[in-house]
């Protein structure tokens, strides 16, 4: 498939008045679709705070309870838990994708599914589980973008929808463009199918743009810390950063090795609704271990444990940083829907913290970066938005010489590691896996078979 993912209608026009006159053409659908993937992203997360709210506020109200009792997490992430076990069991399409299985681009899946997947993200986001939207919500996007964008235009291939699609939700996630051409130049720049990158890259920079202006308008994109601390590249940096990077990479790396084994013990309960219970008790009693800081997705909480990192010691810092870690492994293993990064800036920070007050006459924003970037290389395997998101987690730029080189090292230790995804997964009947749907062939290779 990754062949079809080019963005390609002008790419082999000689005439470069055709080329532009192409590649406008689809930056209308392109900029539709992105708004789309900020509008979407805004219903989710709104619809998410609201399970928050009545879980979290409502609900301990009504029955008189303290909602921050240290069993009160185990209450409601057990029930999350059972509650997405049931749209797994019983919903078409058993909830879409099983996260743990997914790369944060997969192949397109049938509308009638995508309720289901919304449903099954929503819960858990809302419930405090430690997932990020990332892969549902572009498999949403790229669901809704394939049954709409095929119908008024119904010659352009699946491929450059997925592209598209993916980019404008990932631009709105992160909040910039920048986000998604990285991630998608590692993408597309092995197909070899001519032209210039910038040509098929063109239609999902556009609507990676229109997905981040349309998040950031309505206050749900990604929005960076101001850690104006650093003053500059100096050696002492890399004394500093590299160790805090590869500590955080190994740290997460722990979850990754760890992650598919738990997942394969989990499945042999034939029923979904059994793991995702059981998952959701472990995640309540890590949340009680650690505090409400420890669970949902990451974002908030590391802005608040970075507002609050004066007031936590190394060994707090640390051990927070490992119950995120055994949470996103939980999360993940037990069958919830969501993705991995934002979890992962949040064990990165908390790393990068633990260090600093190791050495706090060192910079803070470094520190920071330099953990984050570490754990986003580990889970998520990917150096651009590791790099990116190092820098907007801070907000400083000139951090950027002394990260690029920081990440090298930290490359070395994480590219022959495990990656925190389940291969060749095998699961007995309504466990809970959404199979890829079969690959597209051409009409010349069906004739052929």
């Amino acid at each position: 498939m990754l062949a079809d993912m080019t963005v390609d209608a002008a790419a082999h026009s000689p005439d470069k008045t055709s080329r532009a006159r192409k590649l406008l053409r689809v930056t209308v659908p392109a900029v539709i679709i992105g708004a789309m993937c900020g509008v979407l992203l805004w219903a989710i997360d709104e619809a998410a705070h609201g399970v928050t709210v009545f879980m979290w506020e409502l609900v301990p109200d009504w029955i008189g309870i303290d909602p921050e009792a240290r069993w009160w997490p185990i209450v409601v992430l057990g029930l999350a838990g059972l509650s997405v076990g049931v749209i797994i069991r019983y919903i078409p399409g058993h909830g879409g994708y099983d996260s743990a299985t997914t790369e944060l681009v997969a192949p397109p899946l049938p509308l009638k599914v995508l309720p289901g997947v919304a449903l099954a993200l929503i819960v858990s986001l809302g419930a405090g589980v430690s997932l990020g939207p990332e892969s549902p919500i572009i498999s949403i996007a790229v669901g809704l973008s394939m049954w709409g964008l095929l119908k008024i235009m119904p010659n352009v291939g699946h491929g450059p929808v997925i592209l598209i699609a993916s980019a404008g939700m990932i631009g709105a996630m992160f909040g910039s463009p920048v986000a998604a051409a990285l991630l998608l130049t590692e993408l597309v720049a092995g197909v070899k199918t001519g032209g210039l990158l910038w040509d098929r890259l063109f239609a999902p920079v556009a609507a990676a743009s229109a997905g981040a202006l349309t998040a950031h308008w309505l206050g749900v994109a990604f929005s960076p810390s101001d850690i104006s601390d650093y003053a500059g590249p100096h050696w002492m940096d890399l004394v500093i950063g590299i160790p805090i990077a590869v500590v955080a990479a190994l740290g997460s790396l722990a979850g990754a090795w760890l992650m598919p084994k738990l997942w394969h013990l989990l499945r042999r309960f034939p029923n979904p609704i059994v793991f995702t219970t059981l998952g959701g008790i472990m995640l309540g009693v890590l949340g009680a271990i650690g505090g409400p800081i420890t669970l949902f997705k990451g974002a908030e909480q590391t802005g608040e444990l970075v507002s609050r990192a004066g007031e936590f010691s190394f060994w707090a810092l640390l051990g927070m940083a490992l119950i995120k870690v055994a949470a996103l492994t939980v999360s993940a293993a037990a069958g919830f829907r969501g993705g991995r990064i934002f979890p992962a800036v949040f064990i990165g920070a908390a790393f990068g913290l633990a260090g600093h007050s190791l050495f706090p006459e060192s910079s803070l924003a470094l520190a920071i970066a330099a953990g984050s970037m570490g754990s986003i290389l580990a889970i998520g395997r990917d150096g651009w938005l590791a790099g990116f998101m190092g820098v907007a987690l801070v907000g400083d730029i000139t951090i950027l010489p002394v990260l690029m080189v920081i990440i090298l090292p930290t490359w070395l230790v994480v590219t022959s590691a495990p990656a925190m995804i389940v291969e060749h997964a095998v699961v007995p009947p309504n466990a809970g896996h959404q199979p890829p749907p079969e690959p597209e062939i051409t009409p010349e290779e069906a004739r052929e078979k």
